[in-house]
């Protein structure tokens, strides 16, 4: 028989309880932004912010990554972070790209596209 020192790492239940409470409060907070009507950056902000604390408190708690080795949650962790970065520089490439176009090419930046159906309006008026 193994003794309770070889038989692993028990954890005690009350954190999970306590996660989970502080879960169910995160997701009210998120649900409180579109209740309390937020809008524009202010509401993208929060609602992330909010799914990266809930996905946080997950990945630590109930995957068990507070417990675990450095290297095995630069393992787990390491590639959404470097996913994360490259995508955020192609945002900012994106932005450039797009200035670029307004500036240099004669792009009108409140242009706004045509539906279809304005489209052929617009042609049937024309003939």
């Amino acid at each position: 028989m193994a003794s309770s020192d070889t038989a692993g790492q028990q954890h005690p239940l009350g954190i999970y309880y306590q996660v989970w409470i502080l879960l169910f409060l995160v997701s009210a907070a998120s649900y409180a932004v579109d209740y309390f009507d937020a809008q524009g950056a202010l509401r993208w902000t929060l609602v992330i912010v909010f799914m990266l604390v809930k996905a946080g408190f997950i990945i630590a708690i109930f995957m068990h990554a507070f417990w675990e080795r450095l290297a095995l949650c630069l393992t787990i962790l390491g590639p959404p972070g470097v996913l994360l970065l490259l995508i955020g520089f192609m945002a900012v490439e994106g932005d450039y790209t797009e200035g670029a176009r307004f500036d240099y090419m004669g792009h009108d930046r409140d242009a706004v596209a045509l539906t279809p159906a304005e489209y052929h309006a617009s042609l049937e008026e024309e003939h």
